[in-house]
């Protein structure tokens, strides 16, 4: 069974020893490779890591924060995510939201929510090849704070089972990847459970893979470490995220409580410096 915790470990090898200097905005500098696949069966738990611990919460606060077309930081501060004010800083930005980012893409891209569409789809017409969601808006980049790293994702459906891939064009392999992968991994199962399916594969296709430099003794760390048994994602009883009312199908955004981790037993953390653009 093909296994998120083998993957993401041969990820981070491979840039090791294979990354080519390269470097960036936030003039840190990186170890990167370009064009690599992650895959992982759903049947083997959660993909959350387990040689360190992630925060949950962090991921299930930005899943919900998306979900619900929210571009502003306090839900997310509110709710224990304080890791988007540098970026907000940075870009000059004064009204305390991040722009035309993730959420305001996936529920209002020029007027068409693709979200409740995707939805609809999902329920009504399975076997598309045109269930996807896109959060690259070209003429809005300018006026975001951070182009979207994961910038679209689609979804397979076949023999009662639903699969996920998503696209990103940059992965911050040590801080940010785990998250990415524990937020998709969660979908899937959000949007598999509403459609009485069953979660199949999860499969991310990542452009530039990299290590910052100061990040390469935190991987070598980790690299040492043991994993344990993945965790179980535990949704609501009945849990949907859409409802027919009349004639029309409506979205049912989850509340936090709604989706809980369980058996969850992670090695302690392991400290690492944020890199931000300048």
């Amino acid at each position: 069974m093909v296994n998120i915790e083998d993957q993401y470990r041969c990820l981070m090898r491979d840039i090791l020893e294979n990354g080519e200097d390269k470097e960036d905005r936030t003039d840190t500098g990186t170890k990167s490779v370009f064009g690599r696949t992650l895959r992982h069966d759903m049947a083997g738990g959660f993909p959350l890591l387990t040689a360190k611990q992630i925060s949950f919460n962090a991921a299930r606060t930005e899943l919900l924060w998306i979900l619900q077309g929210k571009t502003d930081l306090k839900y997310l501060e509110d709710n224990g995510v304080n890791y988007w004010r540098p970026d907000y800083e940075r870009s000059g930005r004064t009204d305390e939201t991040l722009g035309p980012v993730y959420g305001k893409q996936w529920r209002d891209f020029e007027g068409y929510d693709q979200l409740y569409n995707l939805v609809y789809s999902i329920e009504n017409d399975p076997s598309s090849r045109r269930l996807m969601i896109s959060a690259w808006a070209p003429h809005e980049l300018q006026s975001m704070a951070l182009p979207p790293c994961h910038y679209a994702f689609q979804v397979y459906i076949n023999k009662g089972k639903l699969d996920l891939m998503w696209m990103q064009r940059s992965a911050d392999v040590f801080l940010g990847l785990p998250y990415d992968i524990a937020m998709y991994g969660m979908l899937l199962e959000l949007l598999a459970n509403g459609a009485g399916l069953k979660p199949g594969k999860l499969v991310a296709q990542l452009g530039d893979c990299h290590l910052y430099n100061n990040h390469l003794d935190q991987a070598l760390v980790y690299l040492e470490r043991p994993t344990n048994s993945l965790p179980k994602l535990k949704l609501k009883e009945g849990l949907r995220i859409s409802k027919k009312m009349g004639a029309r199908q409506a979205l049912i955004i989850p509340e936090i409580e709604d989706i809980q981790i369980i058996n969850y037993n992670p090695l302690p953390a392991i400290k690492a410096e944020l890199s931000v653009g300048k």
